[in-house]
């Protein structure tokens, strides 16, 4: 997978070290081999980021001027060096390489969250589920930065300067929306009331997240719920929108069991991996 995004170890091939010249193959050469638990958690980082980085592409030639263009491309791009260099990690464990995850598993195999799965609609609707989704890994990474986990605590740190972007892009959208026209309004209130049943699953301790959390590798999920609510609470109502109070969607355990969507979305992302593998350019 090819990214703009950038990551390097400065130390031994043991050690990934903060910094933002780190790269996903630095993370594929350091000897550095995540525990099962460790992968399952980077996997299902990594595939929120991927199949958000999918959903944003398809806004290119398609967004509403050029600016927007460059700005939702960019930040796909940003995704997916994310999820790079998480899917990179996972697969230390288990022999496998990032394409391999990627593109050879099928749709009940990942672990993404449905918020990032949901259909891009207008973009309104694209701006709401931005603005959850950032301010979600803005404080999550937040916190992953002091991750037990060397690796864990570098691919955050770099994807946490690129997330600064992502979060105020999606509240200035928001603010610039809210505030204007009657239907621009409306519009993005109809995009954050679709997004907001999707947002429980954000703080759902699914295994093995607990187990990590418990030994200072990962984030607990549901720490997370009141800073991220409250943040994007104040940002609704300052737009003078009004923050949503739809129930959580059914399902909401990562099991790949309950997604509508993934299956169309991985359909065109792996199809040429698939029909050509092995196949580089």
């Amino acid at each position: 997978m090819n990214s703009a995004a950038g990551f390097t170890s400065q130390d031994s091939a043991t050690r990934i070290s903060v910094g933002d010249a780190l790269t996903p193959e630095d993370v594929s050469a350091s000897s550095a081999v995540a525990a099962e638990d460790t992968a399952r958690y980077a996997l299902m980082l990594g595939d929120d980021c991927l199949i958000l980085a999918q959903r944003l592409g398809n806004w290119i030639s398609r967004a509403p001027e050029l600016e927007e263009d460059i700005a939702l491309g960019n930040i796909a791009l940003d995704l997916l060096g994310h999820a790079r260099f998480f899917l990179t990690y996972a697969g230390s464990a288990w022999g496998k390489s990032e394409d391999d995850l990627a593109y050879f598993r099928d749709e009940e195999d990942f672990r993404s969250c449905r918020l990032v799965e949901q259909d891009n609609g207008d973009f309104g609707k694209t701006i709401a589920r931005q603005l959850i989704f950032s301010f979600y890994t803005h404080e999550l990474y937040s916190r992953l930065v002091d991750s037990a986990d060397a690796t864990l605590a570098a691919i955050a740190d770099k994807a946490l300067k690129e997330v600064d972007y992502h979060q105020d892009h999606a509240a200035q959208w928001l603010l610039r929306l809210g505030g204007g026209t009657a239907e621009s309004s409306r519009r993005v209130q109809a995009g954050l009331d679709a997004a907001w049943p999707y947002v429980e699953e954000l703080f759902a301790d699914v295994e093995p997240t607990e187990r990590l959390a418990e030994q200072g590798v990962a984030v607990l999920p549901s720490a997370l719920r009141e800073p991220v609510l409250d943040r994007l609470h104040a940002i609704i109502t300052e737009a003078g929108l009004n923050p949503p109070e739809a129930k959580g969607a059914f399902g909401a355990d990562r099991s790949g069991r309950f997604s509508e969507h993934r299956g169309f979305i991985l359909a065109e992302m792996q199809v040429l991996a698939r029909q050509h593998p092995g196949a580089s350019w």
